[in-house]
């Protein structure tokens, strides 16, 4: 697929870390951006930084969704590029100090990560397949690569992202006559605004862990990976680990 202003794309969580660095490369190579997020104040001050438009959402209501991308497809039309980045990682033992890890906290995350991630794509796919092109659109998810190796206290995160690995490949089965490509990124340790607001020794341990570059990944690499995506019509029905060949420890 070539980027260019022909193109429009949906991101979700795109008013920040991973999802905004996305955003400002797709506009920079002319694609018509709409931002999906609950930030609503910072959502529109970034879609009008990169001449993109701003659409509240919350992922896990099928309904929000659908208005998100009606409002979307109104300014632009029909997205022929969906990237979910919207995510939560709240941590919480199995059992800690004796209690259960609380199970409402558990499905949220569930939902949040997967189930919207599921909602966003397949509502996207919906509206791509009725697009008169030889490729009619291309979805990404993002997965993590706690997804393999989660960490104490990652059960519920990285159930979440496991979900994501597990329904790309049938997700692009689904699509292919139709059409549309789906993989999944499966980041490891980035320089998001959650970890670069941690102190310096925090951050100096987690790149302790990177063997090769041995610092944190910038988005801007996630960001290029997802339009090289994009651009590379075979890759289909994968999951890419974009890590440094990093690997989780225990802890």
């Amino acid at each position: 697929m070539k980027l260019d202003n022909s193109i429009s794309a949906i991101v979700t969580g795109g008013a920040s870390g991973l999802g905004a660095a996305v955003a400002k490369r797709f506009s920079q190579a002319g694609v018509k951006v709409a931002i999906l997020d609950r930030d609503a104040e910072r959502g529109a001050e970034y879609a009008n930084e990169i001449n993109g438009i701003f659409c509240d959402v919350d992922v896990i209501d099928a309904g929000s969704v659908a208005t998100a991308l009606d409002k979307a497809r109104a300014a632009h039309g029909q997205e022929r590029i969906c990237v979910n980045c919207a995510g939560i990682a709240p941590a919480a033992k199995t059992v800690s100090r004796g209690a259960a890890h609380d199970a409402d906290l558990f499905s949220a995350v569930i939902n949040v990560n997967l189930i919207g991630s599921f909602n966003v794509a397949s509502q996207s796919a919906a509206g791509m397949i009725n697009t008169p092109a030889q490729e009619t659109g291309v979805i990404i998810n993002t997965a993590s690569i706690a997804a393999y190796e989660g960490q104490m206290g990652q059960a519920a995160y990285s159930a979440s992202k496991g979900g994501i690995v597990g329904m790309t490949l049938p997700m692009a089965r689904d699509l292919a006559r139709d059409g549309v490509r789906v993989m999944a990124i499966a980041p490891g340790i980035f320089g998001t605004p959650m970890v670069t607001a941690m102190n310096q020794e925090i951050q100096d341990g987690l790149i302790a862990g990177i063997p090769n570059p041995p610092r944190l990944g910038d988005p801007d690499e996630f960001a290029k990976l997802a339009q090289h995506i994009c651009e590379n019509q075979f890759l289909n029905g994968s999951v890419i680990r974009l890590d440094g060949a990093a690997r989780l420890a225990m802890r």
